[in-house]
């Protein structure tokens, strides 16, 4: 089974998570920035995270065989902070880099006047980079939100083959199927969903669409539900080629939309090899306490 978890939060995550995902068949991910579970106070501090994005955390993927990329943007309950108003200004330098592949996490956490400025400043910066743009949609008032959520994507121009709105449940995945756009699900322990309601959810809508991720982060979550969700599939009668569709498949076809994914192997890993190599980045190797 090849993996590529369109939304997982690696930075909050450990090697050992690296190394159990490759084992797992994982293979390829995308980074969305968020916020870090305390407030930010400075622009600063998301000028440091985003290199971060782009720097330390791809090598430190590559040192695992997995293929890391990321989405840069003001998320939506940080959008609330007129301290982070300036990332605005900053965004166009990030996304213009390599390993870029959407703006986001975009969108609404408690559908304020200020959330929807930023989210429609963002659809436009997507636009205008040709990007896709990943949302998010609340999780309160989550009906609601996404209705909300589809009207400004329709009327910021965008094309909705490249929007993934994210985070949905059962309440709220056929209004985003009929608008266009593509559809994420996080598979969670405790809260959004788990692996038995996403069968269901592909039993009744299909696969056409449709993004299956961990959102795996600091909190309570498992950066392997990803293949926990495709073996449900399989136990459930799905096929072989269908599970690779959602969980390789779409992903790819959504990113690809970028012009920037970079999906060949990383050299010196063959199936089942987890051996983490000595190199270094900026002078920095994951074997902490090792010699340079």
């Amino acid at each position: 089974m090849r993996i590529f978890d369109p939304h997982i939060h690696m930075s909050a995550r450990t090697t050992n998570d690296y190394a159990a995902m490759y084992l797992a068949g994982v293979r390829a991910v995308v980074e969305p920035s968020f916020w870090l579970g305390q407030p930010r106070t400075n622009v600063g501090s998301f000028v440091d995270y985003f290199d971060g994005l782009i720097g330390w955390e791809r090598f430190r993927a590559a040192q695992y065989g997995i293929r890391h990329h990321c989405t840069i943007g003001l998320n939506p309950k940080e959008a609330n902070d007129p301290r982070c108003r300036e990332v605005l200004d900053v965004l166009p330098r990030y996304l213009s880099k390599d390993g870029v592949v959407a703006v986001g996490e975009l969108g609404y956490d408690s559908m304020t006047a200020a959330e929807d400025e930023v989210f429609i400043a963002q659809l436009a910066l997507a636009r205008d980079f040709e990007l896709p743009a990943m949302v998010h949609t609340p999780h309160r008032d989550k009906a609601a939100g996404t209705l909300r959520t589809l009207d400004v994507i329709r009327d910021a121009g965008i094309a909705p083959e490249m929007v993934v709105v994210d985070h949905l449940n059962e309440t709220t995945v056929a209004a985003v199927a009929d608008s266009g756009c593509w559809m994420g699900f996080s598979i969670y322990p405790d809260t959004k969903m788990d692996e038995a309601r996403m069968v269901a959810i592909l039993r009744e809508h299909g696969t056409e669409r449709m993004l299956v991720n961990s959102a795996a982060d600091w909190g309570n979550s498992d950066p392997l539900k990803t293949r926990k969700t495709g073996q449900a599939m399989l136990d459930a009668g799905f096929t072989e080629h269908e599970v690779d569709v959602v969980l390789w498949q779409n992903p790819v076809a959504f990113y690809c939309q970028s012009g920037r994914l970079h999906l060949d192997p990383v050299p010196g890993f063959d199936d089942g090899a987890t051996d983490v190599s000595g190199a270094t980045f900026e002078g920095n190797s994951v074997l902490r306490g090792a010699r340079a």
